[in-house]
This record gives structure tokens, sequence and C-alpha cells, in this order.
């Protein structure tokens, strides 16, 4: 059985960090099967727009502090240029006023998570992983074709990735996924993960891994297990 491992050095740059991954198992993703909760789960979508609000209290976006905790983060490891935190990408449609809007089921529900709790969520397919999945520092060079892109662009040297045996997950830390593990109406097994380096925000972290756990269940059916890691608990099996 594969494991989740966060490595040594991910721990020295982030000693307070805390992450919560959901799994989520035996799901039907498809739009088909959702078709008859299509509208409620939508329905989530528009309120945790709405409800997103609350984080962009201050101009410029950077200043408001579920973002600015990120930026302060980002400076800790080597980034591609204007990388940012996915929450920060979200709320910034919002203050332009443009919704995130549907993707597929599980990304949507995900989507409303890190929308209402103002936290960096993501996910990927496990049944598309090659051998251990690790959260860890880059050597440089991990292969990487991003979302949208028809070009890859590997990781740098010195940056925070989530990696495989075949190469990069996720890019500076949350800032783009990656094509290959990407969620599909095919997905039947996820791994979802909300990330937080607020340590006052250790019981947000929690609430929003229950809400979707609960929703990911309630809407796709399947089951659902929440695990919790800090530098005390650093790897999980999948």
């Amino acid at each position: 059985m594969s494991k989740f491992i966060i490595e040594e050095g991910f721990w020295e740059l982030f000693p307070q960090a805390e992450i919560a991954v959901i799994l989520v198992k035996g799901i039907d993703n498809t739009e088909e099967s959702a078709e008859p909760v299509r509208s409620d789960i939508l329905q989530l979508l528009e309120n945790a727009n709405k409800n997103a609000n609350q984080f962009i209290l201050k101009e410029p976006i950077s200043e408001n502090e579920v973002i600015a905790v990120w930026r302060e983060a980002f400076k800790k490891f080597k980034t591609k240029k204007s990388a940012r935190c996915s929450i920060e990408a979200l709320l910034k449609r919002i203050q332009k006023g443009k919704e995130v809007g549907c993707i597929n089921p599980l990304v949507d529900l995900y989507n409303s998570v890190s929308l209402n709790y103002g936290l960096p969520c993501g996910g990927e397919d496990i049944n598309t992983f090659a051998g251990d999945l690790r959260l860890t520092i880059a050597e440089g060079g991990e292969s990487f074709l991003a979302l949208g892109d028809e070009q890859y662009d590997d990781a740098l040297a010195g940056e925070v990735v989530y990696k495989d045996d075949e190469g990069a997950v996720c890019r500076c830390w949350n800032w783009r996924d990656g094509q290959r593990t990407m969620l599909t109406e095919d997905t039947t097994d996820a791994f979802l993960i909300i990330e937080s380096v607020d340590p006052a925000r250790s019981g947000d972290l929690a609430a929003a891994a229950r809400d979707l756990a609960e929703l990911s269940c309630r809407f796709l059916g399947g089951s659902s297990r929440i695990e919790h890691l800090n530098i005390d608990h650093k790897e999980i099996s999948l």
C-alpha cells in the first residue's frame, strides 16, 4: 500500500504547519450520477463565493491575513516567478467579481470548502500515483505538465512540491496541479488536502476537513477518512 509522507526538508522550513488529508474512496464523480444533486452542489459553490468576501477586507489583497501568511510562507523556498497560494488565486477572482465556477462535482465541493474557510484545498486521483506521494523539497527537474498547459514546466531545485516516483504532482506547494493526477469524472478514490501555516487556525482546519469529508460522501457516495499531519505525525497509508 502506498503512503503519503511529509519529508524532513519540509518540516525544517515549516515546523508549525498542519495538513489535513481526507481520503474518499468508492465515490462516483460522474456528472451523470451527480445530476440529481447537481443543483445542490452548485448552490454550495454559489454561497461559498459570497462567503469568501469575509476574507477580503483590505487593499491590496496581500494585506488580508489569510493571504499574508501564505505570502510569507512562499518567501521561504524557491518558487516560479509570480507563483501564489491557491487560496489567493481564488480570492482574487472573487475580488474581481468573477465567481469560481463549476469544474466537476468533487472539485466544486473542495473549492466551496476552500472559499468558506479561506484555506487552500486540493485534490488528486489516488489511482494515478506512482509509488508514494511525498511533500518535500524538489531536487529540480521533476517532470510536470500543469492543468491547461501543453508544454512541460519541470520543478525547480529548492521548490516545495508534492511528488511521486514519476514526477511532480503539484508545484510550488499548492500553486498548480498537474494533469497526470488530476481529479476527473473517472476518479473513484481521491486524496483531498487542506493546508495551514497559521497555528491559530487549527480549529478552522479541522472543521474544514470534517465538512469536506461529509459533503463528499453525501453527494458522491463512498467512504471517507480524515488524517491530521504535523511535525509529530508525518506519514499515513493511502
